[in-house]
């Protein structure tokens, strides 16, 4: 890497102010004249606006007489003889820059049998290689041209095929290295990007059951490496996209694993967590690492730790596909984990390295960003980082058939970029879902800019996780002993009833509300009771958390369940296993074994859910027309009353019971006719149980639920 030596140095900041910084250890900083050299080599006078002490170095504003054209080089002269080459500042992050070189076409690459066609956006640069490695390990380097927009392309003649390839960019003097940030397809550990015939790997996509609605949705969020490196798993491919592709496959006691298990319990989706190319595990031994994915480092391209073999760029591709397509073949669609909102180190980036300063926020100090607490923000307010996120998410859709996207820490987002979003994805694939985490962050955008919970009313289709019916039903995730109602505190009763009920103080319908007590982040609920509820036997918590269960599977909105939370998954307390190994985060069929009762529960829960639309109305209007709460109750006693509904499924009226504590207690029933339980505190389902009249007895902690009135 070349490193620059400047005696001053000279920054174009707006498209009209050049920003001058001279040290005072020259000439104590004092400057009376600058003059700019121009790329024809004529030298024009600049005007000097400003003179600012900045104690090491005088600052000066000067104001050229001549545009100045990004991507070709100007030098300033100062009046005792000194120079320095004009740097790109500030000057990439204003408006005009963004509406000068935004760009609407194809960027990457187009590949054809006879040619490859390379394309690459980078203004800033003044001159851009292509690097080309044969598979004999040969580099060639070929000039690109530019085009407008700053748009770089060269066409490369012949079969390229498995090619590698890389960019080299010169800007600011100094030629940096970088992969492709459309490249969608990589070598191991990301290193290169890979020429790829993706007509090869395509894979045609089933035909899936019908989504009428995002509340009919059950998301069951996973780990590729740890739904299947269980050594009792069954699976032949461990911790790897084939691993899901398994079909049937047990544990040795005979208990139902991997695929077939998730088809049996009755999700309608599955989340995986980030699959494309992620830092953090070293591909070429991906055994002796373990990582979330969390960490992007492409895009567009697949993790190879996943795959069979990471140093075949199309394994990835390929087994991928054929995981997707297995889980769709099954009805289960498939959500991806995408993370739009930083990078693993900004620094190292493609996007830092081909267009510095552009992609990432930067404070009223000048310095980068960390709204998202892992060193980087990315900045989909400017046109090319919201096309970037953009055409990724077409891709994805297009090219890997997948059926909705959970966007990561969605809040750093602005709401302009996921309205795009939410276009192309509902031309695409109207009923694909749309959700993330709309937590508000620290990041300089403004709030009503955000794509927050705050903001929901803005982006009525995107739906959001709900912290507030995590924490008011499990009790605060952050501070482990505070109990929410299912652990057996009933002091929010109230608020309780609200997110049952959709959460519609919140947000513009309950098809906004992604309802969960417990995901891959921060402890496992069982892990939280063992603190929490450390005085109470084991019985009893797993009381406490189907509890939790079911009122998450019936309660209005889009329900979500973290893998093995049907079985007490634990991550043996440890709090963020982003790369803990596989023995704390892997899940573990022989527990799923133990509990198979439970597992029915669950099953039985989701199967009711599935029976009767009353549990997923998609309107605020539907919801105040039909449930009423029964009242007066006992503070440890949630009961509503899902009346006149038989135009939404098999049953006239639903009583929903959920009951905290372990006592016998008598609830009454708000009339004199036969009601039929279908679900008790050990039984699920949609088959009568046992019929009551007047009252119902709650054995002690969980949920019952009633129905009369069969259509």
């Amino acid at each position: 890497m070349l490193t620059v030596h400047r005696t001053f140095e000279a920054y174009l900041d707006t498209m009209e102010t050049i920003t001058i910084l001279v040290p005072k250890s020259y000439c104590q900083g004092i400057v009376r004249s600058f003059t700019i050299q121009t790329p024809n080599g004529e030298r024009r006078a600049l005007q000097i606006t400003k003179r600012e002490d900045l104690w090491t170095s005088i600052k000066y504003e000067c104001i050229p007489d001549v545009p100045v054209e990004i991507g070709k080089s100007y030098f300033i002269y100062e009046e005792h003889g000194a120079f320095t080459d004009l740097q790109m500042g500030a000057v990439i992050r204003t408006e005009a820059f963004d509406e000068q070189f935004y760009y609407d076409g194809d960027l990457g690459i187009t590949y054809s049998n006879d040619a490859t066609t390379f394309k690459l956006w980078a203004p800033t640069a003044t001159e851009v290689k292509l690097k080309l490695i044969n598979k004999a390990g040969k580099e060639e380097q070929i000039s690109m041209q530019r085009g407008e927009k700053g748009v770089w392309c060269a066409t490369v003649l012949g079969n390229l095929d498995g090619i590698y390839y890389t960019y080299l960019a010169c800007i600011n003097l100094v030629w940096r290295e970088a992969v492709d940030p459309y490249a969608v397809a990589v070598s191991v550990n990301g290193e290169y990007g890979v020429v790829v015939d993706l007509a090869k790997t395509r894979v045609p996509k089933p035909a899936l059951p019908p989504l009428t609605a995002p509340v009919d949705a059950i998301i069951y969020e996973m780990h590729v490496r740890d739904f299947t490196i269980d050594p009792h798993s069954g699976v032949v491919h461990k911790g790897k996209y084939l691993g899901l592709t398994e079909f049937p496959t047990t544990e040795p006691s005979g208990t139902v694993t991997g695929l077939a298990y998730l088809k049996q319990l009755g999700v309608t989706h599955v989340e995986l967590l980030p699959v494309n190319d992620f830092a953090g595990v070293d591909e070429r031994e991906p055994e002796k690492e373990y990582n979330w994915g969390y960490n992007p480092l492409h895009y567009n391209a697949p993790e190879g730790s996943y795959a069979t073999d990471p140093y075949d760029p199309y394994a990835r591709i390929h087994e991928l596909k054929r995981a997707i397509r297995a889980l769709q073949q099954e009805g289960i669609r498939v959500i991806l984990d995408v993370v739009y909102n930083h990078v693993y180190i900004r620094e190292q980036s493609s996007l830092e390295k081909l267009v510095p300063g552009y992609y990432f926020r930067h404070d009223i100090y000048g310095m980068p960003s960390n709204g998202t607490g892992v060193g980087n923000d990315l900045a989909p307010e400017r046109k090319m980082v919201r096309k970037l996120i953009v055409d990724s998410v077409r891709f994805w859709l297009t090219e890997y058939g997948i059926d909705g996207f959970r966007f990561d820490l969605m809040g750093i987002l602005d709401i302009d970029t996921m309205k795009e979003v939410e276009a192309v994805v509902r031309a695409l694939h109207p009923s694909a879902l749309l959700l993330g985490e709309g937590w508000d962050l620290p990041t300089p955008l403004p709030s009503e800019k955000k794509a927050t919970m705050q903001n929901a009313h803005l982006l009525p289709t995107i739906a959001f996780f709900n912290d507030r019916f995590r924490d008011y039903v499990k009790g605060s995730t952050f501070h482990l002993g505070e109990q929410g109602f299912v652990l057996g505190n009933s002091a929010h009763r109230e608020q309780v009833k609200r997110v049952i009920e959709g959460s519609h103080h919140l947000f513009s319908q309950p098809t906004q509300t992604v309802n969960y007590v417990e995901s891959h982040d921060n402890h496992t609920l069982w892990d939280k009771m063992s603190i929490a509820n450390y005085y109470e036997r084991e019985t009893i918590r797993k009381k406490r958390q189907k509890l939790a269960t079911a009122m998450t599977l019936l309660a209005q909105g889009i329900p979500f369940l973290h893998s093995g939370q049907e079985f007490y998954r634990t991550k043996q307390g440890v709090e963020n296993s982003y790369n803990a190994p596989d023995d704390i985060n892997r899940i573990d069929w022989t527990r799923k074994s133990m509990h198979e009762q439970d597992v029915r529960y669950v099953q039985g829960l989701i199967r009711l859910r599935k029976w009767h639309g009353a549990f997923r109305f998609q309107t605020v209007e539907e919801i105040r027309n039909h449930l009423v709460w029964l009242e007066p109750m006992p503070s440890t006693v949630l009961a509503f009353h899902l009346y006149d509904v038989s135009a939404y499924g098999p049953w006239r009226d639903i009583i929903v019971i959920h009951h905290n504590e372990e006592t016998r207690l008598a609830v009454a029933l708000p009339d004199e006719e036969r009601w039929y339980v279908v679900c008790d505190e050990t039984r699920s389902g949609i088959d009568p149980l046992y019929a009551a009249t007047k009252k119902i007895e709650l054995q002690g902690i969980g949920t019952v639920v009633l129905v009369k009135g069969l259509t």
